[in-house]
């Protein structure tokens, strides 16, 4: 069989350039998904799916008060009048209204399995049933009091809102995300508190400043809880522009267990993470140890969340632990805010804080407008029924004269009393029972309340300053609906700061217990337990004698400063223990035979050190610049032969003394020794014949210090010192009286 070609001319073809047909449907296609499905109405919060459930839920009359109906019931409802697309996607949007652990305060109130903060998906349409919340109440409230405007739905069989009255803020309270074309939402859910009193505040101060606003709608308030970390400025700035994020961190706690001891349990997760998956990405990242601190995860959640996180060993610091987690895991996660809204149901555009509650208070105003007004127009209507009664009851025999005789009552009556056609008609229905007295004051008594009722919402429509008021009363009822002192209304998020955590693991698994290093003349090092003071008693090789006793933690870093200039580093955890005599550092570090250790003290990062060799020559250096990262040292001062390094000594006070072998001292202002990382430096002090002997850098307030070797201390006062107080590079004068024999201060650590 042959097909035959379509030739121009066979029938209703239009050449099209494909570029423009392209362009064409694909424009309107993308403001479909815009305007009909990704992005809410920043008047009610809502995208059309939820706006379809909702109204369908209350034209199928399911009240907060009422019973429950099949969820297959609700979604036929929805699909058949409002939303002519696939059930699961409109019973997927439905599930997600009822989940506490997704929206903050739930659309729906779900009876059955609508899934779990594992993942786990709900149960089928067939098997849940549903109906409204107070909440969704709250938004509906006065629909059908001529309040928002309806429009054919898909086919025209049926009326849809356009937008829902929206007595409750529900575009920040829970929150919103959508993707369309070319443009994204992201709203996180807001504590309703918080906003109702930004919103009082903005009813009160038009011009408002965000800042302010701030201060009380201080930041997000998710329903699964957790920590929110983000400073402060950029939360303010994230709500300035309407764009930014927030990063959120689980909630947990220590509990201490046998033996020392201790166990991580987090009670809350961030926002949006399953936990089942969650837990199961722990398990992946420990056995491709990405978790060295981390021993065991279990998960003993039943109705609230507790998965219990064990250390690898009780010496690792809790704090140290959950920093390593937030860093690899979803224990944190940064939710993103990119407030991407229809403004009127029209235009999509980002707006900020102020912005988005603005139009709120706007669309609210025009509510109010819009029911005072029908609520008028009824009064209206039924109070010129009343006039007509009134008329009926004060000639009484004639109206039934003239129902009874005349063959166009209802003209006549028009005629004789001059009546409207309602009220006309309102008479001729009028039930013989109720031509009683007491049914007479009873109308007078509605003729007179509606009459005032009427004063009233003229008054209202006239006023805006009344209008308001009005809503401010509305704000302020919902406000005490949902305070925080409820279970609903209560904050769940809570705000803190980041710890500033550097995550050292050579460190963070060795057990912080105090220790003595003792370093003997001929460079035998070991600890020994605790902190000692009475060394009387340790024995070394003979020949051999103490030379420096530290005082540090085994979690310590050791730097040694030796006669080339090199500075080296030792682990305290890593040196041999107190048994014995210890074992040689030189076993430790590449250190020449001819070269020897001039000083060991605890590593400080935040502190500066003034090294200096025998020639005189000296700077300042951070001391964090002189850790080594291998046992072959850093080269830090430079030094020549026969010269050697002599001194390092910490850089905290305002002058520097030097005093050298040939017992002359000079004091100088610390300003006039460099900072530098490496290099000789400058000369310090000169020396015609001997050299340097020793540096004290001292504050001049409390004077030059020094211990003999009786060790006594001493201390010159500034005004006793004059004659040694000169210019750097200078020779000096010859020490005081009492200074010790060895020319040193004592000791500099």
């Amino acid at each position: 069989m042959t097909t035959k070609p379509i030739l121009p001319g066979d029938g209703p073809i239009e050449p099209v350039e494909f570029r423009t047909a392209l362009e064409e449907r694909y424009l309107a296609y993308a403001l479909s998904t815009i305007m009909n499905r990704a992005l809410p109405d920043v008047r009610d919060g809502l995208k059309p799916v939820h706006r379809r459930i909702l109204y369908a839920m209350r034209e199928l009359r399911l009240n907060p008060e009422g019973g429950y109906i099949k969820c297959a019931k609700i979604v036929g409802e929805v699909m058949g009048d409002y939303h002519p697309h696939g059930n699961q996607a409109i019973y997927d949007a439905l599930a997600r209204l009822a989940q506490d652990f997704a929206v903050r305060y739930p659309l729906v109130d779900g009876q059955g399995n609508f899934g779990n903060i594992d993942g786990d998906n709900p149960a089928a349409e067939r098997y849940t049933e549903a109906r409204m919340t107070e909440t969704a109440a709250l938004i509906l409230e006065g629909i059908d009091e001529d309040t928002v405007e309806f429009r054919p739905n898909y086919d025209g069989r049926v009326e849809e809102p356009v937008v829902l009255p929206a007595a409750f803020p529900n575009l920040l309270a829970n929150g919103a995300s959508g993707i369309a074309v070319g443009m994204a939402t992201n709203i996180p859910p807001h504590n309703v508190d918080e906003l109702c009193a930004a919103l009082l505040h903005l009813i009160k101060h038009p011009n408002a400043t965000i800042e302010k606003l701030v201060e009380m709608v201080p930041g997000p308030d998710f329903p699964t809880g957790g920590v929110i970390v983000e400073p402060r400025d950029a939360i303010l700035e994230a709500y300035k522009t309407g764009r930014g994020g927030f990063r959120v961190r689980a909630r947990w706690s220590k509990e201490d267990t046998a033996r020392g001891g201790y166990q991580i349990v987090v009670t809350e997760i961030p926002y949006g993470v399953q936990k089942a998956k969650l837990v199961e990405k722990i398990a992946e990242l420990m056995s491709d140890k990405k978790l060295p601190f981390l021993g065991d995860v279990r998960d003993e959640s039943a109705e609230e969340i507790r998965l219990v996180l064990e250390p690898k060993t009780r010496v690792v610091d809790p704090v140290l632990l959950m920093e390593s987690m937030f860093r690899a895991s979803e224990l944190e996660v940064r939710v993103g805010l990119n407030m991407n809204v229809l403004s009127a149901g029209q235009v999509p555009n980002v707006l900020d804080l102020r912005d988005v509650l603005w139009q709120w208070l706007e669309h609210r105003i025009e509510v109010l407008v819009r029911r005072s007004t029908h609520r008028l127009k009824k009064i209206e209507h039924r109070l010129e029924v009343l006039d007509g009664y009134l008329i009926a009851y004060l000639n009484i025999d004639e109206v039934i004269r003239i129902i009874r005789r005349e063959d166009d009552p209802k003209a006549k009556l028009i005629a004789k009393f001059k009546l409207s056609d309602v009220q006309a008609e309102a008479i001729l229905n009028l039930r013989l029972r109720s031509l009683s007295r007491l049914e007479e004051v009873e109308i007078r008594s509605e003729h007179d309340k509606l009459s005032k009722e009427r004063r009233e919402l003229k008054q209202l429509l006239k006023s805006e300053e009344l209008q308001w008021e009005h809503v401010s009363n509305e704000v302020k009822t919902t406000r005490e609906a949902y305070s925080k002192k409820t279970a609903i209304g209560r904050r769940r998020s809570t705000f803190a700061d980041a710890p500033e955590v550097e995550v050292d693991l050579a460190t963070a698994l060795v057990e912080k217990e105090p220790v003595t290093v003792i370093l003997s003349e001929k460079g035998w090092v070991r600890t020994l337990k605790g902190h000692q003071d009475d060394l009387s008693k340790l024995d070394f090789k003979q020949g051999d004698a103490l030379k420096r006793a530290i005082k540090a933690l085994t979690t310590d870093k050791l730097v040694l400063l030796t006669t080339n200039g090199k500075f080296f580093t030792l682990e305290a955890n890593a040196l041999p223990g107190g048994r014995g005599h210890g074992e040689p550092v030189r076993l430790m570090i590449d250190l020449e035979e001819n070269h020897d250790i001039v000083e060991v003290f605890v590593h400080d990062p935040s502190r500066k050190l003034l090294v200096a060799s025998t020639a005189g020559y000296g700077f300042i250096v951070p001391e964090e610049e002189v850790i080594a990262s291998t046992r072959k040292g850093k080269q830090v001062l430079n030094v020549s032969e026969p010269d050697e390094a002599r001194v390092c000594v910490p850089a905290e006070g305002d002058y520097v003394a030097t005093v050298g072998d040939n017992r002359k001292l000079l004091v100088f202002k610390i300003d006039e020794v460099n900072e530098m990382t490496r290099g000789k430096g400058v000369i310090l002090q000169r020396f015609k014949d001997g050299s340097l002997s020793d540096v004290r850098v001292f504050k001049k307030s409390d004077g030059l210090t020094w211990v003999d070797s009786a060790g006594r201390e001493f201390t010159l006062a500034w005004g006793e010192m004059r004659d040694w107080v000169g210019e750097r590079a200078q020779a000096g004068r010859v020490v005081p009286r009492g200074f010790p024999r060895s020319n040193s201060f004592g000791p500099r650590f």
